[in-house]
């Protein structure tokens, strides 16, 4: 009998520690003391709570180099099977930057004058928003992020949205700690990004992503979040 006998395998599965069938590197985890790990999640928290939406930009210049290194943040999330299904489009063209908005804000009008549900409107009433979306233009850049599906060039992906989703969490994060602005915008349906941005059929866009300085003048919703006790369920 050769050695691709059936009758010769192993009756036992394999050792935890067995050599794996795909390439492998050394974990090398962050070293926090135990007694630092509690007062690191709250400078965190602290940080993080500052974080607010906003919609007035002023027209001060990025820092160079900040857009990169944010979106290589972002590019660290995890995803479905580690195919990395996101594409990260900065715009700070202003021609690109007007054909944007003018998109965006003929989609908008459609959806408050005729899409939205008086109960969907109603809840948006406190923030104060409306089909006019001047930050995409004042905002010194924009991102639009897109999800990557299959394609010529491009795998099937698996856990597109919540990959795409904590990607996108891990940008604003990050350009937050660098004291900037950010907005999340969703216009429905966004096809249209495909052709302001050039992109192919196989990416679908996700977010609009304004980044800069706020306005000397920015306001904000005075909002208030949820408790812990509301948000948090232990077992």
């Amino acid at each position: 009998m050769t050695d691709r006998d059936p009758s010769h395998a192993p009756s036992h599965p394999a050792p935890p520690h067995s050599t794996p069938s795909h390439p492998t590197t050394p974990l090398r985890p962050m070293s926090v003391p135990a007694h630092e790990a509690a007062d690191r999640c709250r400078e965190f928290h602290q940080v993080m709570d500052q974080r607010r939406t906003v919609r007035d930009y002023s027209s001060r210049p990025l820092p160079e180099g900040v857009l990169e290194w944010a979106v290589r943040t972002a590019a660290t999330a995890p995803s479905g099977a580690h195919v990395q299904p996101w594409r990260f489009v900065v715009i700070t063209n202003p021609e690109r930057k007007r054909r944007l908005r003018e998109a965006a804000e003929a989609e908008e009008r459609e959806f408050y004058a005729h899409r939205a549900s008086e109960e969907w409107l109603a809840a948006l009433a406190p923030i104060g928003t409306d089909w006019h979306k001047p930050f995409l233009e004042d905002a010194p850049a924009v991102i639009v992020v897109f999800e990557v599906h299959k394609g010529p060039n491009s795998p099937r992906p698996y856990y597109t949205k919540e990959s795409v989703g904590i990607a996108v969490g891990f940008l604003l994060s990050a350009l937050h700690q660098a004291g900037l602005a950010t907005l999340t915008h969703t216009p429905s349906p966004m096809r249209f990004l495909n052709e302001v941005c050039d992109r192919p059929p196989e990416e679908r866009a996700a977010y609009v992503i304004p980044v800069g300085y706020p306005a000397e003048d920015a306001r904000v919703p005075d909002l208030v979040r949820k408790p812990l006790d509301e948000v948090m369920v232990r077992l």
